[in-house]
């Protein structure tokens, strides 16, 4: 079982990249100089508000060590395929989506080692894990980068192909991480069990609380309704199967993933749980009566 998750979760990482990747094109990344506003906007509140907001609630809401850790774990990963697909069906601002998720996926192969070790030593402190930042970042960047760069590549040589196979990549990239969070939960079921009653509304309302944020930095820098709801998602939304993938590259255990990613997997349930009336609450209040 181990071994099979050591290479299976990995793979289906980089697999799930690259369904992202497929997605992406040149011209997505030409949009941070064309609405420089909503993707600084974005940038910001996925690499700073979302990490201060799960500090914060993690602070004030006791939880073992591990799962407080887990916690910022997640807080650290960028928006994935599944943030793409909730905005569509919100009625966001789907390329702009995508072009920060592609952007903020890349920028964390560079701030997720540094902030691992820090939220390890004030999370862990005597336990904090030993974590090798170049180990990490190039780990990262083979399972991120690569396949990333890779799907746009395909996109970009084989553009009507990858038009048709996209959506199949984005069904399969789902099937994946739902396996993958059955895995996680199976793997931690006592830890799940016994903390679940605080972990999953803390979740919750981790979401909301981001979701919330988005629409606020949206509407102050006087965005769109549609860039507005796409803030939001990409900071409420984050990669779960990133967030399981790093635990278990930190550190092996009998349960085959750790308790760190613990957060991850519940956290991948309960989006769906807090984005779905999001999605319905958006298309009714935020966007315009004409459409």
């Amino acid at each position: 079982m181990n071994y099979l998750l050591s290479i299976g979760l990995p793979l289906s990482l980089a697999y799930i990249m690259f369904s992202l990747g497929i997605g992406l094109s040149l011209n997505d990344f030409k949009r941070v100089f064309l609405y420089p506003r909503a993707v600084l906007a974005g940038a910001i509140c996925q690499v700073l508000v979302l990490p201060i907001v799960a500090f914060l609630l993690v602070t004030f809401i006791a939880l073992p060590a591990e799962l407080s850790f887990g916690i910022m774990l997640l807080s650290f990963c960028p928006g994935g395929v599944s943030s793409n697909m909730m905005t569509k069906l919100a009625g966001g601002a789907v390329a702009l989506s995508i072009t920060l998720t592609g952007i903020i996926s890349l920028l964390s192969i560079l701030t997720i080692p540094f902030l691992v070790i820090w939220a390890g030593q004030y999370f862990l402190g005597p336990e904090a894990l030993d974590v090798d930042v170049t180990s990490l970042g190039i780990t990262m960047f083979m399972m991120t980068a690569v396949p990333v760069s890779i799907g746009i590549y395909v996109r970009y040589k084989w553009p009507d192909i990858s038009r048709k196979i996209e959506p199949k990549a984005v069904n399969l990239s789902t099937a994946l991480l739902a396996i993958i969070i059955t895995a996680s939960l199976i793997g931690n079921w006592a830890t799940f069990s016994e903390n679940f009653i605080k972990l999953g509304p803390l979740l919750a309302g981790m979401n909301i609380i981001l979701l919330a944020l988005g629409i606020l930095v949206g509407r102050i820098l006087k965005l769109q309704a549609r860039e507005c709801i796409t803030i939001a998602m990409e900071t409420g939304i984050q990669n779960s199967t990133l967030g399981i993938t790093l635990a278990s590259l930190l550190v092996i255990t009998d349960a085959a993933i750790p308790a760190y990613g613990l957060p991850s997997a519940v956290y991948g349930i309960v989006f769906y749980l807090t984005g779905i009336p999001f999605i319905l609450w958006s298309r009714r209040y935020m966007m315009p009566k004409n459409k």
